[in-house]
């Protein structure tokens, strides 16, 4: 069957407990040329469908904006090796609240992996969102994802990511060390370390999801309700880099001046009443005033990022670019 060999189809059968497979749809190509992303139909099993993420190193690599050196293909391998780790895991530890994809099965391979995950369309999670496409449940839609990422943060907040990324996101300085060269910005160039610093000295760090942008997230039908998918970039981290990567990711710059203060209380209001419902012994109030201070510092940390991988790109705004003029403007009156 097309987009199956016999032993992807082998192993589809055997973690869906199905007859037969009735129909494969290519949902999406990992970034890259890195593989494609499977919704299957089965028969005979528990559920109606499922997806397979079917990943395999490319022999020649296309980067959307050139990046193909031998480094970005590292980090690639080693995502894909922490996403194993993360279902293996993690992924069952997450509540309810921060719902996530089961995985199935994991076939580790030569040349790629494969994972079977549970479609979570057919789970009443098939909602989608882009930039610029939030309805009328907008606001609805926001607020699930920042539940979420409240609830994931409380839920993994102390703990170790062993097998995950030491330090989450992709955009981690340390394994970019190519855009920072490509910086042009010099100011912010000779800040880098100091503002990776500030994040990762945080005494309250948790896991972040590390790509927590609105296209990671599905939405129920009235949109209330949110799951995540894409873990290849989780690990250990202050939480506020998944909270301004997700604002900046659904806001322009005219609607994170009005909007974004409002989404950060909030988001601190859920993160209060997750950390109560898990039980977790955290100062709350220590918590936020700690990462408050550093929400601008992770957007900062993000716009440096952006600035030498993409320059030009839609975030580099003017609220970016005031941030990181007043976290700069705080280092050196630190200094």
């Amino acid at each position: 069957m097309e987009g199956l060999d016999s032993d992807l189809e082998e192993l589809l059968l055997s973690a869906t407990d199905a007859a037969e497979v009735r129909g494969v749809d290519v949902v999406q190509s990992l970034w890259g040329g890195y593989g494609q992303i499977l919704r299957c139909a089965v028969a005979g099993g528990a559920a109606p469908r499922a997806i397979v993420k079917h990943v395999r190193f490319p022999m020649e690599r296309d980067h959307p904006y050139g990046w193909t050196s031998d480094r970005s293909h590292e980090r690639k391998v080693e995502s894909y090796r922490v996403e194993t780790a993360w279902y293996e895991q993690y992924a069952q530890s997450c509540e309810p609240s921060s719902r996530v994809p089961r995985c199935l099965a994991v076939d580790t391979r030569p040349n790629g992996v494969v994972i079977v995950l549970e479609d979570l369309d057919a789970s009443g999670f098939a909602g989608r969102r882009q930039p610029g496409s939030l309805d009328l449940h907008r606001m609805t839609e926001i607020e699930a994802c920042l539940t979420w990422l409240a609830e994931f943060h409380a839920t993994f907040m102390g703990e170790r990511p062993d097998g995950l990324w030491h330090t989450g996101t992709y955009w981690h300085l340390a394994t970019r060390p190519d855009e920072l060269d490509a910086l042009e910005d010099g100011p912010l160039k000779a800040a880098a370390g100091q503002i990776d610093q500030c994040l990762s000295e945080s005494p309250f760090q948790t896991f972040v999801h590390g790509d927590a942008k609105l296209a990671n997230f599905c939405f129920d039908a009235g949109g209330g309700r949110a799951a995540a998918v894409d873990f290849q970039y989780v690990g250990g981290g202050c939480g506020m880099k998944d909270v301004a990567y997700f604002i900046s990711s659904c806001l322009d710059e005219a609607e994170s001046e009005v909007l974004a203060s409002g989404l950060l209380d909030r988001y601190f209001e859920l993160l209060r009443d997750a950390l109560q419902r898990t039980g977790n012994p955290v100062d709350a109030d220590l918590l936020e005033e700690d990462w408050r201070a550093l929400y601008p510092v992770a957007w900062t940390d993000f716009y440096r990022f952006l600035q030498g991988w993409s320059p030009g790109h839609w975030k580099l705004h003017r609220y970016s670019e005031r941030l990181a003029a007043e976290v700069l403007d705080s280092l050196d009156s630190g200094r």
